[in-house]
C-alpha cells in the first residue's frame, strides 16, 4: 500500500466511520480496488479505526470531560448513570470480540458481495427509523443501552453500519435525536481502542508480519484523523435535524453497485 492509497483510504475511514454508510464496508470496497490484502487490511483498519477514536475523543471532548468529573462524586449522579449505560451497551460487542473474534475476521475477506448486502440492510434499517414515528423518551434507558450494544455488535459484519444501526435502533425505541447521537459514538470508544491494544501487543510479539510502509500507516491515520473531526460534527447536525433518509438511498445504490463489482 502506497501513500496515496492510504491517504484515500483514510479520507474514506474517516467521513465514513461518522456517517451511516458503514466505514468497514466502505473499506472493504476501496482495499478490493486498490488490490490490497492480508494481514495488511486488518493493521490498517486498526490504525484508521484508533484514528476516528481520537477524533470523537477531540469533538467531543466537553462531554468526556464532563462524564470524567462526575465519577469523582461520592453521591450516584447523572455522569454515573450514563457511564454505567455505556458500559452495559458495550457487553455484547466485548462478547463477540472475546469469543468470536476470528470469525469475525475472516469476514473481511468475503468480498463485496457480502458487503453490498450488509448495505442494502443498512439502508432499509436507516429508512424504516425515518418513517416510523415512536414515543420518544427523555433519557436513554439501562435496557436501550443494552439493545444498542446488540446492535453495534451485529455492526461488525463490513457493510452494516455501526452508527446507523445504533443510531437507528436508538431513534426506533423512541429516544431523543438529540442524545442517541453521542451516545452512539462514545460507546464505541472502548472497543475500538481495545482492539487497536490487542492487535499491537501482536505485533510487538510477532504474531502478525507488518509489510506497509510506516509512512502510509501514519498518513492513513491523519487523514482519518482529520476527516473523522468534520464528519462527527457533521453527522450530530444530520441526526438532530432527521435526515436520514439520504443516506439510506446512498446505501442502497452503493450497495447495489457492489453486489455488481461482486
Amino acid at each position: 500500500m502506497n501513500w496515496i492509497e492510504a491517504l484515500l483510504l483514510g479520507i474514506i475511514q474517516g467521513l465514513t466511520e461518522f456517517l451511516p454508510v458503514s466505514s468497514s464496508g466502505h473499506l472493504e470496497i476501496g482495499q478490493a480496488l486498490f488490490g490490497t490484502s492480508g494481514e495488511d487490511n486488518l493493521l490498517f483498519a486498526v490504525t484508521v479505526h484508533a484514528a476516528t477514536v481520537l477524533s470523537t475523543i477531540t469533538i467531543l471532548w466537553a462531554e468526556i470531560v464532563a462524564l470524567i468529573k462526575g465519577c469523582f462524586t461520592r453521591s450516584w449522579n447523572s455522569e454515573k448513570e450514563y457511564i454505567a449505560k455505556i458500559a452495559l451497551s458495550m457487553i455484547p460487542i466485548f462478547i463477540v470480540g472475546i469469543f468470536f473474534k476470528d470469525q469475525v475476521e475472516s469476514l473481511f475477506g468475503n468480498g463485496l458481495l457480502l458487503v453490498g448486502c450488509c448495505l442494502i440492510v443498512t439502508s432499509f434499517l436507516l429508512a424504516f427509523a425515518f418513517y416510523a414515528k415512536p414515543r420518544q423518551r427523555e433519557n436513554i434507558s439501562y435496557r436501550d443501552a443494552f439493545i444498542i450494544g446488540l446492535a453495534q455488535a451485529c455492526a461488525v459484519l463490513p457493510g452494516l453500519s455501526r452508527s446507523g444501526s445504533t443510531i437507528a435502533t436508538g431513534l426506533l425505541l423512541g429516544n431523543k435525536k438529540e442524545s442517541i447521537a453521542q451516545f452512539s459514538f462514545l460507546m464505541v470508544l472502548a472497543p475500538i481502542l481495545g482492539d487497536a491494544l490487542l492487535e499491537t501487543i501482536h505485533i510487538l510479539q510477532g504474531e502478525v508480519s507488518v509489510t506497509i510502509p510506516i509512512t502510509s500507516l501514519i498518513i492513513g491515520f491523519v487523514a482519518a484523523y482529520i476527516s473523522g473531526c468534520l464528519a462527527c460534527k457533521f453527522m450530530i447536525r444530520i441526526v438532530q435535524r432527521g435526515k436520514l433518509i439520504y443516506f439510506a438511498a446512498y446505501c442502497l445504490i452503493a450497495g447495489g453497485l457492489a453486489i455488481l463489482l461482486s
